[in-house]
C-alpha cells in the first residue's frame, strides 16, 4: 500500500489509540476514529463515531469505505471470563466479519505478549521468534491468542491481509528491569502500527511489538520483515532504573518475570481490569 490510507481505529478513546492517532496523521492517514466512549479529545481532522464493536450493524457503518481497519479495542487487562469473551473475542470476530462484508483488505489486530505469556524467557543472547506458539498467561491472554487465530482464519479462507502485533510493555518509559527487555515506547509504536498499514500484502504475520532494546530478547525478525524500523532503547533508562530498585524492590526482576515472558501476568494474581464505572467509584 501507498500514500496516506482511510484508517477505521477501534478503541480510539484509550491509551495505545493516543499513542498511535497524531503519528498516524503526520504520516497521511485519514482517521474514523471508533469507541463507545466520548471522543471529544482528538484533533479535528479525525472523523469520530461513537458505538461499540459489538454493535455490529452500527460497527458496519462506521469501517465503511475504509481501506484497513485497526482494531484496538479490547479489555486490556485480566477479567472475567464472560467479559473477556463477548469484548475481546466476539469483539475481534466482529471487526473480521465487517472486513469481510465491507470488502476492506487488511486489518491490523492489537494482540499481546500475554497471548504467550508462559513462553520461558530465553538464555541471554537468544530470542523468542514473533511466530512462537501461543501459551496464554491469562484469561485476557487467551482472547489474545484466539484474536490471532481468528485473524489467520479470516486471512486464508477470505484472502484478508491480516497483522497481528504482540504488544510488549507500552508505556512512556520502562517502568522496572523487566521492561528493560519488553519495553515498547509510544514513538515505536507509532512506527510499528505505520509499518503495518504500508507492507505490500503481508498476509498473515505475528510481529513483536516491542523497541530496540538492548537487552530484549523478543526477535526483532517479524518487525524488519514488514519496515518496522525501531529508534528506541530502554537502556537509557537502565541507570535511573537501578537507582530506584535501591528504595523500590518492586522495580527488580520477581520470579515470574525471570522465568516467562508474560512477567507477574503468570502468577496467581495477575493485573486486572477495573471497568470504567468502578474507577469512578473509587
Amino acid at each position: 500500500m501507498t500514500g496516506g490510507l482511510r484508517v477505521a481505529l477501534t478503541g480510539a478513546a484509550g491509551s495505545l489509540a493516543a499513542d498511535v492517532i497524531p503519528g498516524l496523521l503526520e504520516r497521511g492517514h485519514r482517521i474514523t476514529a471508533i469507541d463507545e466512549r466520548p471522543l471529544s479529545a482528538l484533533p479535528e481532522e479525525v472523523r469520530t463515531v461513537e458505538c461499540s464493536i459489538t454493535d455490529r450493524e452500527e460497527l458496519a457503518a462506521a469501517v465503511a469505505s475504509s481501506d484497513v481497519i485497526v482494531h484496538l479495542a479490547g479489555i486490556p487487562l485480566e477479567a472475567p471470563w464472560q467479559d473477556i469473551l463477548a469484548v475481546n473475542v466476539d469483539g475481534t470476530q466482529a471487526i473480521l466479519e465487517a472486513a469481510r462484508i465491507e470488502g476492506i483488505s487488511r486489518v491490523v489486530l492489537a494482540s499481546s505478549i500475554h497471548a504467550a505469556g508462559f513462553v520461558p524467557v530465553p538464555p541471554e543472547g537468544e530470542f523468542v521468534p514473533d511466530d512462537v506458539a501461543a501459551r496464554p498467561d491469562t484469561f485476557y491472554g487467551a482472547s489474545k491468542a484466539m484474536l490471532e487465530s481468528l485473524g489467520a482464519l479470516y486471512n486464508d479462507r477470505h484472502g484478508i491481509d491480516v497483522v497481528c502485533l504482540r504488544i510488549a510493555s507500552r508505556f512512556p518509559r520502562p517502568m522496572d528491569e523487566r521492561m528493560l527487555s519488553t519495553w515498547l515506547s509510544p514513538d515505536d509504536a507509532t512506527r510499528l502500527v505505520h509499518a503495518s498499514l504500508m507492507i505490500s500484502r503481508p498476509g498473515y504475520r505475528l510481529v513483536w511489538g516491542v523497541s530496540a532494546n538492548s537487552a530484549g530478547y523478543l526477535s526483532p525478525r517479524g518487525g524488519r520483515a514488514i519496515g518496522y524500523e525501531p529508534q528506541d532503547d530502554a537502556a537509557v533508562y537502565a541507570s535511573a532504573l537501578a537507582e530506584r530498585s535501591a528504595h523500590d524492590q518492586t522495580i527488580g526482576l520477581s520470579e515470574w518475570e525471570r522465568r516467562f515472558i508474560g512477567g507477574e501476568f503468570c502468577s496467581a494474581e495477575p493485573p486486572r481490569f477495573i471497568p470504567f464505572a468502578e474507577r469512578e467509584q473509587s
